[in-house]
């Protein structure tokens, strides 16, 4: 009996905490319950995202880069027929064009896994001697802006382009000693929008080396009529031409376009993008009839209003747009060369009779095009 008194106060401490311990198990099934939903909505969020993907997946999809896409194909075939691995890779040209797409196309042609990664990525050599060592048989080593890479970093891809080794060195002084490090077969590929800056040893180590060029008006076409497709925009054949006409020759501008004219296009209108919905939309972006942007059109107005049409120099350009000279090089001005309304001479920039039309500007009649003065 004198247990009873103990083993009734041992029940009352089992019952009241009973409830408490299953209070907390409740709010944590609970809790796993709405973390098991997170996911799957994060998931079911990804997968949607990456139906809307606009990347082409394969090479019959790609558009346009005729030329190389027929030559890169014919290597990755004959590669895989042989059961060997693909050449280094090196493609070059402006940004936006599709160098990192026509590489992953081609790992994933090759059935093979793609590493990515990217010139300022890569600051030490032990950075890219664990990155190589890593690598299996046949695997796509993908490089970005590789004309970035440290020239320390690069004389390590040398011998592993050429040979599949890596020699480093452990130690210091009596101490130091080389190491061999045998890699397995795998393909680079460089991507670079600056082919000038690599240097002669890294750029001749690459079996394959193709030049991507600016996008006609009817591939662009095509590339807006495939992505409104994927988008599930309904788009007629003016309104994907009135965004191509306004692309720059550049797919990636194509796709950022018609996203915008979507937006546009389902506030203001009907939800069906034509030639007067696209470019009225393109009007508010600030993309005028020949897809020149607002800095494009403040780089033409300086050279031709300020400096009288030049020649000025790209460093004074920079100063008086407060623009980083970069951008004015690799963004902007590819595409004024291209259409003529700009050009470069050893003295510096100069506006074109055709770049000072557009503006609403006389030229100068001792300019490029003008009559030549004597003084």
């Amino acid at each position: 009996m004198a247990s009873g008194p103990e083993e009734s106060g041992r029940e009352r401490i089992v019952q009241a905490s009973s409830p408490s311990n299953d209070a907390d198990k409740l709010a944590g099934d609970q809790a796993l319950e709405e973390r098991a939903q997170d996911m799957t909505s994060n998931e079911e969020i990804a997968a949607k995202a990456r139906s809307k993907d606009l990347r082409p997946h394969r090479f019959q999809d790609y558009v346009g880069q005729r030329a190389v896409v027929d030559s890169i194909s014919i290597a990755v075939m004959a590669a895989k027929k042989r059961g060997d691995t693909l050449d280094h890779a090196l493609f070059h040209g402006p940004p936006g064009l599709g160098k990192t797409t026509i590489s992953q196309i081609i790992a994933r042609e090759l059935d093979s896994q793609l590493i990515h990664t990217s010139g300022p990525a890569l600051e030490r050599p032990a950075d890219v001697v664990g990155l190589l060592s890593n690598l299996k048989t046949g695997d796509v080593l993908f490089i970005d802006e590789i004309h970035r890479l440290s020239h320390a970093v690069e004389e390590y891809l040398y011998s592993a382009m050429e040979d599949f080794r890596v020699d480093f060195m452990t130690g210091a002084g009596a101490f130091a000693k080389s190491i061999n490090l045998p890699l397995q077969p795998f393909t680079l590929i460089g991507s670079t929008t600056r082919a000038g800056m690599l240097s002669a040893p890294l750029r001749e180590r690459f079996g394959l080396a193709y030049h991507l060029d600016f996008y006609s008006t009817e591939e662009l076409a095509r590339v807006v009529t495939r992505s409104a497709g994927i988008l599930e925009v309904d788009v007629s054949e003016s309104g994907a031409h009135e965004i191509a006409r306004r692309s720059r020759g550049t797919p990636r501008i194509s796709n950022r376009l018609l996203r915008r004219v979507r937006d546009f296009a389902e506030v203001r209108n009907s939800g069906t993008i034509t030639d007067a919905v696209a470019a009225e939309a393109m009007e508010i972006e600030g993309v005028d009839a020949l897809g020149l942007d607002r800095l494009d059109r403040l780089y033409l107005m300086t050279l031709s209003k300020n400096y009288q049409g030049g020649p000025a120099g790209i460093q004074a350009l920079a100063a008086t747009i407060n623009e980083d000279q970069q951008t004015l090089e690799d963004v902007v001005e590819p595409f004024l060369l291209k259409i003529g309304f700009m050009i470069r001479t050893p003295q510096g920039r100069r506006t074109t009779a055709d770049g000072f039309e557009h503006i609403g500007l006389p030229p100068r009649l001792d300019g490029p095009t003008g009559q030549g003065t004597l003084l």
